[in-house]
């Protein structure tokens, strides 16, 4: 059983940052693959950072720039750096993993089966 927990969210205000951690069950983080989401109320869930197995990163289009994924395996810990963050970044985060997942699917959430409580982020004008 994979288990996620994330932590970091909070409120700031636009052009401000935030890092959300999402620690993880023992060598996971280093062995499956990994993304952040977010779902905003009313919306469906939306892919924004995810690794592929060589260590390759794919983001969305609308975070490009001002986010960035990144991990450390030894601590069992993947980040996402959020920069320059904007009010339409206000949503529910939620770090996802599976062991395997096509290039093609890295930022569909269909395509995880595991998933952690989520973390608030709120971005004010």
């Amino acid at each position: 059983q994979v288990q996620l927990v994330e932590s970091g969210g909070g409120s700031v205000q636009a052009g401000g940052s935030l890092r959300l951690s999402c620690v993880a069950s023992e060598w996971i983080i280093s062995n499956y693959y990994m993304a952040w989401f977010r779902e905003a109320p009313g919306e469906e869930r939306e892919g924004v950072a995810a690794f592929y197995n060589d260590g390759t990163t794919t983001y969305a289009d609308s975070v490009k720039g001002r986010f960035t994924i990144s991990r450390d395996n030894a601590e069992n810990i993947l980040y996402l750096q959020m920069d320059s963050l904007k009010p339409e970044d206000t949503a529910m985060y939620y770090c996802a993993a599976k062991y395997r997942v096509e290039w093609a699917s890295l930022l569909k959430s269909s395509a995880y089966n595991s998933w952690g409580q989520g973390t608030q982020v709120t971005v004010s004008s």
